[in-house]
């Protein structure tokens, strides 16, 4: 949580300004945003207002009930594609931190990420919009993948493609883990 006399990291700032772009393009009260997130009005207001930072996950159901991408969360329109590769580092996630490679594309309907996991952190997300896919390649590590209640290892330069409209999550087996994520969003 950020606090009240500390301004909002560039993140959270991010996050806030596409959130209320996002609710106010589609006429949506916090209480309709909050019935299709299923994140509390109370937290999306504090998030709006940059006085809460969001964890991952509750970032994902912001994403995923609004049926947006989690990559135009993360960039400014004004910053150059560049600079959209620093590391984002969330408060309440200490122990991951996320590279927008390639933000979503509309015609593609891909988006790509970089994500490290450490301190054998664990990472769960609720199911993604029907169809969702995740194709990971493990760079560095061992990744524990959670699909369908079941945990399956994954070591560097193993793959696999993960049904991400189902609960989902992802686990540091080597107290750090780097892999690739290409998310596919169906037409």
């Amino acid at each position: 949580m950020t606090k009240a006399n500390t301004p909002p990291s560039a993140i959270s700032k991010s996050i806030s300004q596409h959130l209320q772009s996002v609710r106010k393009a589609r006429g949506l009260s916090l209480d309709k945003t909050a019935q299709l997130t299923g994140v509390s009005k109370a937290m999306l207001g504090q998030i709006e207002r940059g006085e809460s930072s969001p964890t991952i996950a509750t970032l994902w159901k912001i994403a995923t009930g609004l049926e947006c991408s989690f990559s135009s969360f993360l960039s400014d329109d004004d910053v150059e594609l560049s600079s959209q590769h620093a590391e984002h580092k969330f408060a309440n996630d200490i122990n991951v931190t996320i590279k927008t490679l390639f933000p979503f594309n509309a015609a593609t309907q891909f988006e790509m990420f970089e994500l490290c996991l450490k301190n054998s952190h664990e990472q769960h997300s609720s199911a993604h919009q029907i169809g969702v896919t995740e194709h990971i390649h493990v760079l560095q590590g061992k990744l524990g993948v959670l699909q369908g209640g079941q945990w399956q290892e994954y070591k560097a330069q193993e793959q696999c493609i993960l049904r991400a409209d189902q609960p989902h999550g992802y686990r540091d087996e080597e107290g750090e883990t780097r892999f690739i994520v290409v998310i596919h969003y169906p037409h």
